[in-house]
């Protein structure tokens, strides 16, 4: 018989996109202990026939009706304690929506619901889910810089602007619209114009574009948080 302890494995799943200028993760009430009652990232545990990416794909789907492929594992969190149940080793994903897919709450969680960062940050999560939200939300900073990922927050069509108030929304900070914009056209190789404009109110209309390499596509010129 082994002397090695068990230890277990699960997945959790931080899950963005934005709501009228606010980044929005998905979360769930736990709906069994520990912590039940109380807000977490939707998770759970690794089943002894699946892999880690299906294993988060399933959990996400099962928890709140989301059925999102675009995964990529964050890091993973192994601290003594994390899991008052037992020692439990966890991988987290990130995935990030379009638009905030109505979530439906199954499995063992008793809701789930699209709530601002900020004020997930203000109240916390269950685990330690804040400082996993903490990690995504700086690698979602972080490939802003230099993959398109901008485009994944996006609707198939879409304006310089609303590029420019993705970036502003994750970075947490206005950026200057002629310098985002310059910079932006400078190596705006993963955005191509569609050839149609969009009324913008009183002003002129809005040159629309589209996506032309996927959101983990890297840029040729990098967008770097210190230079705009």
């Amino acid at each position: 018989m082994s002397s090695h302890p068990v230890v277990y494995v699960t997945v959790d799943v931080v899950a963005f996109t934005i709501v009228d200028g606010a980044l929005m993760v998905l979360v769930v009430e736990r709906g069994v202990e520990p912590f039940r009652g109380e807000p977490a990232l939707p998770g759970g545990f690794v089943l002894p026939d699946e892999g880690l990416d299906a294993a988060a794909r399933r959990e996400l789907r099962e928890e709140t009706g989301v059925d999102e492929p675009v995964l990529e594992q964050l890091r993973t969190y192994g601290a003594p304690g994390r899991d008052p149940r037992a020692r439990t080793v966890s991988v987290a994903y990130l995935a990030v929506l379009p638009e905030p897919v109505t979530p439906l709450a199954g499995s063992d969680a008793a809701a789930a619901a699209w709530r601002a960062v900020d004020d997930v940050r203000a109240t916390g999560l269950a685990f330690d889910h804040d400082a996993i939200v903490d990690d995504a939300v700086e690698r979602l900073a972080g490939k802003l810089e230099y993959t398109a990922l901008a485009t994944a927050f996006l609707a198939e069509e879409f304006t310089l602007a609303d590029v420019r108030a993705v970036y502003e929304t994750v970075w947490g900070r206005p950026l200057d619209p002629g310098n985002f914009q310059r910079k932006l056209r400078a190596g705006a190789d993963w955005v191509v114009p569609t050839g149609e404009l969009r009324a913008a109110g009183r002003g002129r209309p809005a040159a629309l574009f589209r996506a032309r390499k996927s959101g983990t596509a890297p840029l040729d010129r990098p967008l770097v948080r210190s230079g705009l």
